[in-house]
C-alpha cells in the first residue's frame, strides 16, 4: 500500500501493514514518531479506521484532541496493530514480543452529532441503598 505524501523512506525493508482504530468519541492525531527520514501524521475521527504501512519497531503515539490542544493519550508498538493476511502462508504467528490482544466484546456507543456517548452497552447505572 502506498502513501502519497510521505511514503516510507525507499532504502528501508521490513514494512508491515497495520490498522488503528479510534474508539473514542474524541478526534485523535496518530503520529509514528521514531523512523528517521520519516513523518507520518493523520487526523482520526471517532469510529474511523487508519490503515498505513511502518515498521514493527515503529512506535505509533495517538494524541486526544481537546478543546485548545492535544494530549499524549497512548503510545502503540506498530507491531501489535500488524494487519495478517490469513491467506499468505509465509506469515508467521505473533511471537513473544508480539503477543496477541486479548479479544474484547464488540461495543456500540449511540453518539450523537456533538461527539457525547448517549448509550454505551457495556455502561450500566446502578442503585445501592447505605
Amino acid at each position: 500500500m502506498a502513501q502519497i505524501l510521505d511514503p516510507i523512506p525507499a532504502d528501508a525493508k521490513g514494512q508491515i501493514l497495520c490498522c488503528y482504530v479510534n474508539a473514542t468519541s474524541k478526534i485523535q492525531i496518530a503520529r509514528v514518531s521514531n523512523v528517521p527520514k520519516w513523518y507520518f501524521e493523520r487526523v482520526v475521527f471517532p469510529g474511523q479506521r487508519l490503515v498505513f504501512e511502518a515498521f514493527p519497531e515503529a512506535l505509533l503515539e495517538i494524541h486526544t484532541g481537546m478543546m485548545a490542544s492535544a494530549i499524549l493519550s497512548d503510545k502503540i508498538p506498530c507491531g501489535r496493530l500488524r494487519v495478517m493476511d490469513e491467506s499468505d502462508p509465509t506469515q508467521s504467528a505473533p511471537g513473544p514480543e508480539q503477543e496477541e490482544m486479548p479479544k474484547r466484546p464488540h461495543r456500540n456507543p449511540t453518539i450523537d452529532n456533538k461527539g457525547i456517548v448517549l448509550s454505551d452497552p457495556f455502561l450500566m447505572t446502578a442503585l445501592t441503598s447505605v
